[in-house]
């Protein structure tokens, strides 16, 4: 029987019910089960493709072309596995797919209603997805780890509670269990940890008819033993079923801290399931990530120019990826957010002190990433940026508008077309280097892009970028976009050492750029980061540490092989059951 176990919040939402629903399926999937996971957001919206990132964040994308609420990035990253679009489920998708049916008259008359109509349709979906396999093996899932966003009490999520309130006894009581993530509170001016928003989010949780078997309290520092014990007692469960889950420095170590606290041993027991493996030896590399991050002593910055740098969870996969990167050379990583409007000259007139500040930033920084983003504004600082980076030779990476803005660059720069640009910015440019694609539907904007996981093929041997990727023929990687570097004028840039060295199957969309006589000045037009893993880093984003670090000569030349300093040991096993611990070593860079 399939196990379901459901992640509710209390009290405030953004409480890290993503990390802990993933940190109970990483350290699951460590004993040896099969993990799969489905996120629920109660918004009306069909995904998240339209959102801008300062509503949930950046908008995450599936192999399958799926644009999904953020945290599926966490699932997959945390658990390496690969999910479709509907592991997301919205309000809005369930209520499409029952209007539809009662449109096709699958309701025989009936009044459809909030209940049962859609908590059924809401049950079907879960049992259904759960059943979906994950991973490369194709093996149905045993476990199904459902995140229920926002907060319990908004009108929003009640047809879900619901759904869930009668899905326990549908499943019986041995195949489901709840986990409620609250907060601990702790007022600066007493200074003491403080239950009552748990006791009542719990009551009010209860209430709905769900009655949790874990509490898992959010707080920033331990929680006292008297703290817990009046949890326990107020809230109904055992002292051993509250968890304390503080503030760590780093988030590979929330599964550790749950493992500790005998998450494994009462779920074991709780939904009766077989556990091959200890996890403790599976989770050594999950402890030798964390006690490398606090060991790191060098340093490497990154300036990231974009326009959503308000908020960091706008940038989530793109600072993962440079994570990632920089704990595999053993670096500490400093990220310099940088708006890039502050960057353009009319700021100079505008506010003086913030142009200054944003360029002091930039030109301090090892290497500089432009993102991919949408809109004008802050265009023509993106390009100020790039600019700089090509010709003070600094390692630049672009991904996606990235990409696009330095082939604009080159062009006004290089070639001397000064109008050159893209036809989103600006329609009418006599040289538009940037255009339209074919698929493109303007009246459109839901799920009009080009999505998911398409093939780039390298053109060349000495490309930079695909020694990055073990000398691979092709990558498969994910793409998110509306425009695409005109083909027409390929030839003009290439005759100046600009060079198109990824294209697609057909050859007629160019994926990746390198330049000439320039130690690391990459765009790519899809999004490796959403690719990245801890374990196995991001090439695109490896080779841009490698470079600001000044370590990608001395990688090229070992044949892309880090020295064996530091790697991770052999006794690490793996996440995945069945994969290779080969594959699983981090190396590292020692200073030869």
């Amino acid at each position: 029987m399939m196990k379901y176990i459901l992640v509710t919040g209390g009290v405030i939402s953004g409480i890290g019910k993503g990390i802990i629903a993933s940190s109970v399926g990483t350290i699951l999937k460590s004993c040896g089960l099969h993990v799969t996971a489905i996120k629920i957001d109660p918004y009306i919206n069909i995904d998240a493709g339209t959102f801008s990132p300062y509503e949930h964040g950046e908008v995450f994308v599936l192999d399958d072309g799926g644009e999904v609420d953020l945290d599926l990035g966490n699932y997959e990253r945390f658990l390496d596995i690969r999910l479709t679009k509907d592991n997301n489920l919205t309000t809005g998708k369930i209520y499409q797919s029952v209007i539809n049916k009662e449109r096709r008259g699958d309701y025989l008359g009936k009044t459809v209603q909030v209940v049962p109509h859609i908590t059924d349709a809401i049950q079907e979906w879960v049992m259904k997805q759960a059943k979906v396999p994950v991973e490369d093996d194709g093996v149905e899932p045993q476990v199904c780890v459902i995140e229920l966003g926002g907060t319990v009490g908004d009108i929003e999520s009640m047809p879900f509670i619901e759904a869930f309130r009668q899905f326990q006894f549908k499943v019986k009581r041995e195949n489901f269990c709840n986990i409620h993530v609250s907060l601990i509170p702790q007022p600066s001016a007493t200074g003491e940890q403080k239950t009552k928003p748990t006791q009542n989010t719990v009551r009010e949780l209860r209430g709905l008819g769900l009655s949790p078997d874990l509490i898992m309290c959010r707080c920033a520092t331990a929680l006292e033993n008297s703290v817990k014990e009046k949890i326990s007692m107020f809230c109904h469960v055992e002292p051993e079923q509250v968890i304390c889950v503080a503030d760590v420095s780093s988030i590979y170590k929330v599964p550790l801290l749950l493992e500790q606290q005998g998450v494994v041993g009462f779920l074991t027991r709780r939904l009766n399931m077989p556990m091959e493996t200890q996890p403790r030896r599976m989770l050594t590399k999950w402890k030798e990530m964390s006690d490398r991050s606090d060991r790191l002593l060098e340093h490497c910055s990154i300036a990231l120019v974009g326009k959503y740098t308000k908020f960091s969870d706008s940038y989530a996969s793109v600072i993962k990826a440079l994570e990632h990167s920089a704990l595999a050379i053993s670096h500490k990583l400093e990220v310099k957010y940088i708006d890039s409007a502050n960057l353009e000259p009319s700021m100079l007139q505008e506010e003086p002190v913030k142009y200054h500040e944003a360029w002091q930033k930039l030109c301090s920084a090892d290497g500089i990433l432009v993102p991919g983003g949408f809109g004008v504004r802050g265009t023509e600082g993106k390009i100020h940026a790039i600019s700089w980076a090509r010709k003070q030779k600094k390692p630049f990476l672009g991904v996606c508008l990235g990409m696009q803005l330095a082939v604009c660059e080159f062009a006004r720069n290089t070639l001397g077309w000064t109008d050159a640009n893209s036809t989103e910015f600006d329609p009418d440019s006599e040289h538009p280097v940037v255009i339209d694609m074919p698929e493109h539907n303007p009246g459109q904007m839901g799920g009009t892009m080009r999505l998911g996981k398409r093939r780039t093929i390298f053109k060349t041997n000495n490309s930079v970028l695909r020694k990055l990727y073990g000398d691979a023929e092709y990558v498969d990687e994910r793409h998110r976009h509306r425009f695409e570097v005109n083909p027409e004028l390929k030839s003009h840039f290439e005759e100046k050492g600009f060079r198109f060295v990824g294209q697609d199957v057909e050859g007629e969309r160019m994926e990746v750029i390198e330049l000439d006589d320039h130690p690391y000045f990459v765009g790519v037009q899809y999004h490796p980061e959403f690719t990245s893993r801890p374990i196995k880093p991001s090439p695109p984003y490896l080779g841009l540490l490698l470079a600001a670090a000044g370590k990608l000569q001395g990688y090229l030349v070992k044949g892309c092989r880090l020295s064996p300093r530091d790697t991770y040991s052999d006794r690490s096993g793996s996440s995945s059951p069945d994969s290779e611990i080969s594959e699983l070593k981090m190396p590292s860079l020692s200073n030869e």
